[in-house]
């Protein structure tokens, strides 16, 4: 069996791998814990100085799993654990985004501190198109990077953002053609290793507490409005609609 999350380890770099490209590195309560568990680890060992995040496959990632019964509060736990992992870690992140990066996948891809994209990549916070709120902390890290309208558009419309205009906005860091991506992972990762970890950490340190000191109080609030918008019909038919791949029919309720 093809083990769903790989962990590999170069040097000082410590690469995070969702290896479930059959299913678009869609996220399961325990990918996103080993995930999580895996980066704060990295963060206690000094040997460590910067930790990349990928998805196997053409995706980056497709959000949470919606096998089953869907996503339930343990996801939204372990997504919002992994969210502080990445924001508190004294190291740098770089999320790798070398295809569709949607729902809670988009959230993990932002939490990073930088996000270099393929151009033909693109951005999507698609909760709303099951009847559900952003969460993973995308509550925070969206406005924070692009604004309260912008943000509302991306939440409430669930609007594909390509990543060329992603760029534009401000909403990451870099945006590269297809056929030099990988060329410019490596690059960029190359040069964090190699940096001035110390002064990273102070650095990241700063701007995070400029810009995202409500990401906690964010994601408290993501757990109980989402909580409640699991009980609700709307949820239900977003989820049902999503596995007969039709449009849902939202009642409101």
């Amino acid at each position: 069996m093809t083990d769903p999350t790989l962990f590999q380890r170069d040097g000082s770099v410590l690469r995070v791998i969702w290896n479930r490209p059959d299913r678009l590195n869609s996220l399961t309560t325990e990918t996103l814990t080993l995930t999580a568990e895996a980066i704060e680890e990295a963060g206690k060992d000094e040997s460590i100085r910067v930790v990349v995040l990928l998805g196997a496959g053409r995706a980056f990632s497709a959000g949470a799993d919606l096998a089953g019964d869907g996503p339930g509060t343990g996801t939204i736990d372990a997504a919002g654990r992994l969210t502080l992992a990445v924001r508190q870690i004294p190291k740098p992140v770089l999320a790798a985004v070398n295809g569709p990066a949607v729902g809670v996948g988009c959230s993990l891809a932002l939490a990073a501190d930088l996000v270099v994209a393929r151009e033909s990549a693109y951005f999507l916070l698609a909760f709303a198109h099951v009847g559900l709120m952003p969460d993973g902390g995308a509550s925070a890290l969206v406005p924070a990077a692009i604004g309260r309208a912008r943000a509302s558009r991306m939440a409430m419309l669930a609007e594909r953002v390509p990543a060329p205009l992603a760029a534009e906005w401000g909403l990451i860091s870099h945006v590269v053609p297809d056929d030099v991506f990988e060329t410019e992972v490596r690059r960029l990762v190359a040069q964090l290793a190699e940096g001035p970890t110390a002064a990273f950490a102070e650095t990241k340190r700063a701007l995070g507490a400029y810009s995202l000191g409500q990401l906690e109080t964010a994601l408290v609030i993501e757990r109980e409005g989402q909580s409640r918008l699991f009980r609700t019909a709307d949820f239900a038919e977003g989820l049902t609609a999503f596995r007969e791949k039709r449009r849902p029919d939202f009642s409101g309720k």
